[in-house]
């Protein structure tokens, strides 16, 4: 077949999302066959943050003030929890042999002024994953894109690009790769057109939130709450009229501003909104702003991932917001949805050991591709292969033999 496969390792992802429910593992072997990553997943874990580190975080999560001693530790709170991760996603997932872990942390806070972002934090110090595993870190993957004009974010838009790019190719219409995390950002894939990619607004981090005032649950499971009330048309257009909505792309959001004092001020001054009613309408925000900017790039099919996917009343708000679509999971396409951002931090990683760039300008805004993250020594010596050379265009996910 004239295929070469060089350049494989095994790497082991970890990521904690905005919704801070704990940290997801995945382990993948990956490797270069001409032009085309093959990524071969062997599996995932989600591991719960111990309670009180969880706490801790939420505490120190904008609006809310947080001092250096407390942010150092949680910092090293964060870097020992995925360092048990690590450990534990190579010993259960990866038969106990992993070449390298790599870790996007947990963001506490993006640092966006007049549109740009300034900076953006992670915790989760790589050298505690190094001391925990033996093995060489790549970590702080956002800062560079930052540092070159980027918003350090939606780094999923690597992967989308090159997974999705083939599918857009044979309908020659637009996909949309989705991921409903704590916010919902979308990766638009066209054919002979740049990648774009941006957060589209609040997804689980606003339902999280009324599901736990409400209710006291984490989450709103099964969207039961939602399932059970109906949508708040005077709130929905009051939740709706945030700048950020009608702002342009490339952009990215965060807690810091879809939380508490977002869903006060909107619902200020109106009838009180019942549990059911609230958790409807939050649900039918996220679909109602993914579903316009679907729109906005003429996009024909959506591929989901992330929490979000496993709440039936988000995903039929959707597939009723988006009528003319075909809406789809990643699993549906051999990739995990569960995992799909741990395998996302694999593949950054394994491309920073490459020496291969692991941004999509178009899609963060930087002001050209750059090889992300820093890398932290094992047990030995860091010993990089040498760099891959040449562009890697395409992504093909393989099935695990044997």
């Amino acid at each position: 077949m004239g295929m070469r496969a060089s350049h494989r390792f095994r790497v082991i992802g970890l990521i904690s999302g905005t919704s801070l429910d704990g940290i997801d593992v995945a382990a993948a072997d990956l490797h270069a066959e001409d032009g085309t990553v093959v990524l071969t997943p062997l599996g995932e874990l989600d591991v719960p943050y111990p309670e009180p580190l969880r706490d801790g975080l939420l505490a120190a999560l904008p609006p809310n003030p947080c001092t250096a001693g407390e942010l150092t530790r949680l910092d090293t709170g964060v870097g020992q929890a995925f360092a048990d991760a690590a450990r534990r996603g190579a010993a259960e997932l990866a038969g106990g042999r992993a070449d390298l872990v790599a870790s996007l942390g947990q963001t506490v806070f993006h640092w966006v002024s007049g549109g740009h972002v300034r900076g953006t934090l992670q915790l989760g110090q790589p050298a505690w994953i190094a001391e925990g595993t033996g093995l060489p870190v790549c970590a702080d993957l956002r800062a560079r894109d930052v540092a070159a004009g980027g918003h350090g974010a939606p780094l999923a838009s690597t992967l989308d690009r090159l997974w999705l790019g083939g599918l857009a190719e044979d309908t020659g219409r637009p996909v949309a790769a989705l991921n409903l995390g704590g916010i919902a950002n979308i990766t638009v894939v066209a054919e002979g057109e740049p990648v774009i990619a941006y957060d589209t607004g609040p997804a689980n981090a606003l339902l999280d939130l009324a599901a736990h005032r409400v209710a006291g649950q984490r989450s709103d499971v099964d969207g039961r709450l939602a399932l059970g009330g109906s949508v708040r048309s005077d709130l929905l257009l009051r939740l709706l009229a945030d700048p950020y909505f009608a702002a342009a792309p490339p952009k990215s959001t965060g807690k810091e501003h879809f939380n508490a004092e977002y869903l006060d001020t909107a619902a200020a001054g109106l009838d009180p909104v019942g549990p059911g009613d609230l958790l409807a309408t939050l649900t039918e925000l996220t679909a109602v702003t993914v579903a316009d900017q679907c729109r906005r790039h003429g996009v024909t099919t959506v591929i989901a991932s992330g929490g979000g996917v496993a709440n039936p009343a988000l995903m039929t708000a959707l597939a009723r917001n988006l009528p003319s679509a075909v809406l789809k999971t990643s699993d549906d396409l051999g990739l995990p949805g569960a995992g799909k951002e741990a395998y996302l931090t694999a593949l950054l990683g394994w491309l920073t050991w490459c020496g291969v760039p692991g941004t999509v300008p178009s899609a963060t805004g930087a002001r050209g591709p750059r090889v992300l993250g820093a890398l932290v020594p094992g047990r030995g010596p860091l010993i990089l292969p040498a760099p891959l050379g040449g562009a890697v265009t395409r992504l093909r996910v393989a099935e695990k033999t044997g």
